[in-house]
């Protein structure tokens, strides 16, 4: 491999201007950002229903995962490039796979094992002898004290309890298995738990809830926005439910995006979902807009009723991972520096079909605009270009027979500094397929008849066209007339629990953008419309956004 620098200049901001200060990691979320790759692991009593979430039917006798081994849990996340675990301690039903006093619906309570069993120890023992990370999590809903999503209760005195209940269940994850390096409230978290995390996990990253030092991408596609700025605004920062959508290169903040994402079509193995298996090629293109994208991939693996990853979940993964590392760990030619323009000379004329930038985010993320360029034959081609950096960017393009690959930084906020661009003949150009597009949906249409002049109330079920967790639009449409339809709030219900949270205004528009972090019961939208005029009408549009 040839690595050598060229044409480093400097670079101060904007018509000599100092640049603004910016946001920055600490260095736990640096060092997160360097794992690139995670492994959650879902496994819970619904993994015997054949069902996403758990229904409690399962008769805990029948919990018998004979073959349950956390050491080939940690070679499967190994062979794939996985720095670390996430391990799936609790569920939305509740079940806990530790020991602990706070439930009657836990792994004290199975005959397996003699009532013994602890996964989250075994996992902690089998990661430390690996030398990988673990973390943890923990839902704050939990379908067998009947309380809903966000660990909200249906009174004040049953919110008191199970706040007593899922504080010492966190502190007993927290403190019992060694260092946690992430920690998961899937659907943010109405408990306060703040001194828990400061005592016992200092240091770990937290998904969701206002303590969040990472946030969710908003899809569980795999996919991460492109640019996939890492800073957000101070008030998207605190909302603990920030999404990739609300990256900006100006906010105040940095909270990096994850990209959770499924083996399988769904999160727990059943019995009919063996095909769904992606394939090395789906499971790339997944990468490219992840890893490729700057965000940390948290890609899922289930074990199936006997406790193991199945065979062809495992033999995948490694397929995976072996073909990361023959496209990215051998570079034609790899340099760094500061400066508006970086230019690696190639060792011999070569078809280059990829190349891979990545800014020192140390220093924040400074890039906002650049080219990426060859010199062919007949002169200087454009190859790729873009806006964000960050942590990493993955540019393919066709390939080209190249002597040199130069980047030239366009726009900037301070001095660019690379810590690595490369230049790669993979021979494969894929990483640029269209991402999935999604249906309308017309949850309601109206007329100036049938809204009242004044506050009316609009509840919409979304249960049907809510398929999967992810980010959606809701818009009041208004078509021709006078009528002029004001809407001053919509909210989220999770069966009976409002989360306002969870809905936020584009803009001054009628137009809302809605995280839906899980899926498997009733979903409401509830508006707070005003309306005046005559003749006119208008529709209620739903759909997903990537």
């Amino acid at each position: 491999m040839h690595r050598r620098q060229f044409g480093l200049l400097p670079f101060a901001g904007f018509l000599g201007q100092a640049p603004r200060p910016l946001a920055r990691p600490s260095a736990d979320q640096l060092a997160w950002q360097d794992m690139e790759m995670a492994m959650f692991v879902h496994f819970a009593p619904n993994t015997w229903q054949d069902r996403e979430y758990d229904d409690l039917s399962t008769p805990l006798d029948k919990i018998q995962p004979v073959k349950l081994d956390t050491d080939q849990w940690v070679s499967v996340a190994k062979s794939m490039g996985a720095k670390q675990i996430v391990f799936v301690a609790k569920h939305a039903g509740g079940f806990c796979w530790w020991q602990t006093e706070t439930t009657k619906y836990g792994a004290k309570d199975l005959a397996w094992r003699g009532g013994k069993a602890d996964l989250m120890a075994d996992l902690a023992r089998s990661t430390k002898r690996a030398g990988m990370k673990m973390g943890v999590y923990l839902s704050p809903q939990d379908k067998s004290l009947e309380i809903d999503v966000g660990g909200k209760a249906a009174t004040p005195e049953g919110q008191v309890k199970y706040d007593a209940i899922f504080r010492q269940q966190l502190t007993e994850l927290l403190s019992r298995y060694g260092d946690m390096s992430e920690v998961w409230f899937d659907g943010s978290s109405a408990v306060d738990v703040g001194d828990i995390l400061k005592k016992h996990a200092p240091h770990a990253m937290v998904f969701q809830s206002k303590y969040c030092t990472i946030r969710w991408v908003g899809n569980e596609l795999g996919y991460a926005p492109d640019p996939g700025w890492n800073a957000v605004s101070a008030d998207a920062a605190v909302s603990g439910v920030a999404t990739g959508k609300d990256g900006n290169p100006e906010g105040t903040v940095w909270l990096p995006n994850e990209c959770d994402a499924r083996m399988r079509r769904e999160w727990f193995w059943n019995t009919k979902n063996g095909e769904s298996l992606k394939s090395v090629d789906q499971l790339m293109l997944m990468y490219y807009r992840s890893v490729g994208h700057g965000s940390l991939l948290l890609l899922n693996h289930t074990p199936d009723t006997t406790g193991a990853i199945p065979e062809p979940d495992a033999k995948r993964a490694s397929e995976f991972g072996e073909e990361i590392r023959r496209r990215f760990d051998e570079p034609v030619a790899e340099t760094k520096g500061t400066g508006r323009i970086l230019e690696l000379r190639l060792p011999k004329a070569a078809k280059i079909d990829h190349v891979v930038l990545m800014e020192d985010i140390r220093n924040g993320e400074r890039i906002r605009k650049y080219v990426v360029e060859g010199l062919t034959a007949s002169g200087w081609k454009p190859l790729s270009h873009g806006t964000a950096v960050g942590h990493k960017k993955i540019d393919p393009f066709p390939a080209r027979e190249l002597f040199r690959v130069r980047l030239r930084v366009q726009e900037a906020s301070g001095d660019p500094v690379l810590k690595k661009f490369s230049a790669h003949a993979v021979g494969k150009g894929e990483g640029l397929a269209p991402i999935d597009t999604f249906e309308t949906h017309i949850l309601r249409t109206w007329d100036s008849k049938t809204v009242k002049t004044g506050e009316d109330s609009w509840d919409m079920d979304i249960s049907a066209v809510a398929e999967a967790a992810g980010q959606y639009e809701v818009e009041f449409l208004s078509f021709g007339g006078e009528h002029r339809l004001s809407v001053d709030s919509v909210t989220l219900l999770h069966g009976a629990t409002e989360s306002p949270e969870f809905v936020r205004r584009i803009g001054r528009s009628n137009q809302f953008r809605v995280t839906i972090t899980g899926i498997g019961e009733r979903l409401r939208l509830r508006a707070k419309v005003s309306g005046s005029g005559p003749d006119t009408f208008g529709q209620v549009m739903f759909r997903q956004v990537e």
